[in-house]
């Protein structure tokens, strides 16, 4: 659902709106929209992929430096950072699509870099963006945040641990 074009003179793909339907449908940040019991199920995956792709190259660089403990500790540890990663990459996207929902006003370039433009919503855009931002895109960002939070202690866990 796109605001009209003579309401509107933001071009299609920078409307707030159209923003978030694009974010929503690409392929890394549409698993962070499944429910919650696939999403912990799509985390669990992403981390056995990442935990056993990196003990291989481990294994193959490091073993004779290392205990197997250690090894799979380090591993851990690794798989976690690119955990965290993925998260502020998550929380990066679903924050800008955040602002560009809840502001009043949004700029736009018309053609190019050179030409940029400010457009100050209507107030039905603004409160259709709006609720599309608190109720819609929020629960998002919450659930990047808290994988960061989840990250970092993890990280700090096993830095003590190691």
């Amino acid at each position: 659902m796109s605001i009209s074009k003579k309401i509107c003179p933001v071009p299609f793909d920078q409307q707030p709106l159209n923003e978030y339907f694009s974010l929503k449908a690409s392929w890394f940040f549409s698993w962070s929209t499944l429910s919650l019991d696939k999403y912990f199920i799509k985390l669990f995956t992403i981390f056995v992929f990442i935990f056993f792709l990196s003990l291989l190259l481990l294994v193959y660089t490091i073993l004779k430096i290392y205990s197997i403990w250690k090894l799979i500790i380090l591993n851990i540890f690794i798989a976690t950072f690119i955990f965290l990663l993925i998260f502020v990459r998550l929380y990066l996207g679903w924050s800008y699509i955040t602002k560009r929902l809840m502001s009043a006003t949004i700029f736009y370039e018309e053609s190019g870099w050179y030409d940029g433009q400010l457009w100050i919503k209507s107030p039905e855009a603004l409160m259709q963006d709006r609720l599309v931002g608190l109720y819609e895109v929020m629960p998002f960002l919450f659930r990047s945040k808290c994988g960061i939070v989840v990250s970092l202690i993890l990280l700090f866990v096993e830095k003590i641990i190691y």
